[in-house]
């Protein structure tokens, strides 16, 4: 049996602004925009304007109406990228298998370390404190046997927690979580399993995986029928073994325009390509990934003859890949970007001084002074008609 440890940063951005701002300690602190922005959405919230209903993802517009009197600020992703790089190279005084899952959280995999310490409630205090002395920051941890009941304990007791879910706890802790819980149920799938009286993770263990597969689909439908009994057998994999890096959204309706899909596609586009930047790597192969409202899936892919890490040829693909798809209303759009390598190879035509890779260097650099989005392409705001 593994032993797993999931380690999640509270309230990351908020939290690095407070430790430089003492001033904001104890208010509630909205980041993403400032209080007026059109287009402000909210990257991270304060728990003292949580309270107030504030949400990450949720528009700049409506946090200030629930909470009118918090502090609104723009962010610093620089700043948060540097103490992310001091939190991170933490974790291999720890184990030698992490899996950075984001800025602020990452698995261990703490198999065989575990006679180390006295118990497992000990490991897991050594981490936070450790993070603490280095950091000033406080973060919550999970230990389990996997990685989604790991990120599941990790979250139980936050901020500032640390909880061990052992394997005798597993159902018991499971069956009054609500079937949202569960990777992979977003918005759509959860009202499929409420259609049928599935709320919460016990109302789903009498279904036989044949009836969750017809209506969910077989991936997805096997992926609950394992996680509702606590099931998960991914490892934990390194960083230096990442296969691809990508992003999807799953709407909350179904979306039958191009035009959306589109914007949607250079926005998934710029976030693949600041990622693929931020860790050194070069892509040959942009692929889809396309989910419609009747949970079919399909794929599509093409690998270029040279390798490249920059927005414009990930969109430019990607949106070749889509126009080639025979739509219907859209439930999930992702897109990633496969054969990695650090290191370029250009094509054969490729002029010596790319001005695709001037502009990209710019606004790189103009993001990582203010935040993510502080400059970007127009294809990724709303068109009002047609296409560009």
């Amino acid at each position: 049996m593994r032993t797993i440890m999931h380690v999640d940063m509270d309230a990351f951005f908020a939290a690095v602004e407070v430790l430089d701002n003492p001033e904001y300690a104890g208010k509630p602190l909205i980041i993403g925009g400032y209080k007026d922005s059109p287009r402000g959405v909210v990257s991270t919230a304060s728990y003292e304007a949580r309270k107030f209903g504030v949400r990450s993802a949720m528009p700049i517009s409506r946090a200030a109406v629930l909470c009118p009197h918090g502090i609104f600020i723009p962010g610093r992703m620089y700043r948060y990228q540097e103490v992310s790089e001091q939190v991170h190279s933490i974790f291999p005084e720890f184990s030698p298998v992490v899996e950075p899952l984001s800025i602020d959280e990452a698995f261990l995999d703490m198999t065989g370390c575990e006679h180390f310490y006295s118990s497992l409630e000990e490991m897991g205090m050594r981490l936070k404190n450790r993070i603490k002395e280095e950091t000033g920051l406080t973060a919550s941890v999970g230990i389990a046997s996997n990685k989604f009941l790991a990120k599941l304990a990790s979250d139980w007791r936050k901020p500032d927690g640390l909880f061990v879910l052992r394997p005798h706890q597993v159902q018991g802790f499971l069956r009054d979580l609500p079937v949202s819980k569960l990777w992979g149920v977003g918005k759509k799938s959860e009202a499929v399993l409420h259609e049928h009286g599935l709320h919460y993770v016990r109302d789903i263990l009498p279904r036989s995986l044949t009836w969750l597969q017809e209506r969910l689909g077989a991936a997805l439908g096997l992926q609950v029928y394992n996680l509702a009994r606590g099931l998960d057998e991914r490892p934990v994999t390194p960083m230096r073994d990442a296969q691809s890096i990508g992003h999807e959204i799953t709407f909350d309706e179904d979306q039958d325009s191009f035009s959306f899909l589109r914007q949607q596609l250079a926005r998934m586009a710029e976030k693949v390509g600041w990622r693929l930047r931020n860790q050194g790597f070069y892509a040959r192969t942009v692929s889809i990934k396309v989910r419609f409202g009747d949970f079919k899936t399909l794929t599509r892919s093409h690998t270029l003859d040279y390798s490249f890490n920059d927005d414009d040829t990930i969109f430019g693909e990607a949106l070749h890949l889509l126009q080639q798809v025979k739509l219907k209303p859209v439930r999930l759009l992702g897109v990633s970007v496969s054969n990695l390598s650090t290191g370029a190879q250009l094509s054969l035509f490729a002029a010596e001084e790319s001005p695709v890779s001037k502009v990209t260097e710019v606004m790189d650099a103009i993001n990582r002074k203010y935040s993510r989005g502080t400059i970007t392409k127009g294809r990724t705001l709303p068109q009002d008609r047609g296409e560009l």
